[in-house]
């Protein structure tokens, strides 16, 4: 009987922070959602230690602008309200999506947030009274 090859090296290259299996062929030490945490947590650094707006962090680190705006949106960085001493302040251009206030992370402002939390929205809880679900047949016809 013949051995299978696995895409995955079962008994060699791991990555060499979670420990998950690598591709053979990979040049890389880290797998690729290690590889993106820290490529995320060197952003953030240079973005603590640097007065930079997302135009330059996407050029300094040669990663999609959309990725970096993701990242904003989901709320996971976000830029500080005070300018470094000596540098104006630089507007982000970032908006809340219902009102159109200024925010410096996520997608909703605070009030707005709170208005939508307020009311459920995004919660999906089913109301039983609303639930008419029953069980369907492909083959409803009647063999006789």
């Amino acid at each position: 009987m013949q051995k299978q090859q696995f895409l995955f090296n079962t008994d060699g290259k791991t990555c060499k922070i979670c420990g998950r299996p690598l591709a053979e062929d990979s040049e890389d030490t880290l797998c690729p959602i290690c590889k993106e945490h820290e490529l995320f947590q060197e952003v953030k650094n240079f973005i603590r230690e640097n007065d930079v707006n997302e135009f330059e962090v996407s050029s300094e680190f040669d990663i999609p602008l959309g990725k970096v705006k993701k990242w904003i949106r989901e709320g996971r960085i976000e830029y500080r309200d005070t300018p470094t001493v000596g540098k104006a302040s630089r507007l982000r251009n970032l908006k809340c999506e219902q009102c159109g206030k200024a925010i410096s992370f996520g997608a909703l402002c605070p009030q707005c947030l709170k208005k939508q939390n307020a009311k459920g929205v995004g919660l999906n809880i089913p109301n039983p009274k609303e639930n008419n679900a029953s069980m369907h047949f492909l083959d409803t016809e009647d063999k006789k």
